[in-house]
């Protein structure tokens, strides 16, 4: 099993106990932008109470339960790490937190065919993915969610909604650096 191999089982042990959820990180990115290979897989999810142990009971033993949740400090949540035994890959639960952007985000989200995955999943728009990638890089200095936000913007160039992203970035503090990313892309003309 690879690590998409394993996304697309725990996705589906979520949508089969009714966990309501969003593929987020890195597999978000490269669904709208240039894939790149990733160690984990990032998930945004609303827990029921027993959902989690019914969907960690669904996927078997293949997957291991951290028993310690940690903290979020970008979004200010909590996450639940699951590591899948037989490879260096992990999913990260990230619980739907209060934030504003947050929220608006997975109400946002939209059903779409991962190639990677190999499987339809819930992911969000590429204008919230690239306020999202741009509110980490500047929260961790990341320089792969730069790239990712970039690679974003280079594909889907005027299909995105423009006024929306730029209203995100300037309530995130994150305006210069899309800017900075903007001027950065070279012309397809």
């Amino acid at each position: 099993m690879n690590g998409f191999e394993a996304t697309r089982v725990f996705i589906h042990a979520l949508e089969a106990t009714g966990v309501d959820y969003m593929v987020a990180g890195s597999l978000s990115s490269n669904a709208f932008g240039i894939p790149r290979s990733t160690k984990d897989a990032d998930v945004v999810v609303v827990l029921k109470p027993g959902q989690l142990d019914a969907v960690i009971a669904q996927v078997g033993s293949a997957f291991e339960l951290d028993p310690q949740a940690s903290f979020e400090a970008v979004t200010g949540t909590y996450r639940h790490i699951i590591q899948v035994v037989s490879i260096a890959f992990k999913i990260e639960l990230f619980l739907l937190s209060r934030d504003a952007h947050d929220q608006l985000r997975f109400q946002r989200k939209q059903r779409v065919h991962s190639a990677q995955v190999g499987s339809d999943l819930w992911l969000p728009t590429p204008e919230d993915i690239i306020i999202m990638k741009l509110r980490w890089a500047k929260g961790a200095a990341r320089s792969k969610d730069t790239d990712d936000a970039r690679n974003i913007i280079a594909v889907q160039g005027d299909a995105l909604d423009w006024p929306y992203i730029h209203e995100w970035c300037e309530k995130h503090g994150t305006r210069a650096l899309l800017d900075e990313i903007r001027v950065s892309i070279p012309p397809l003309d």
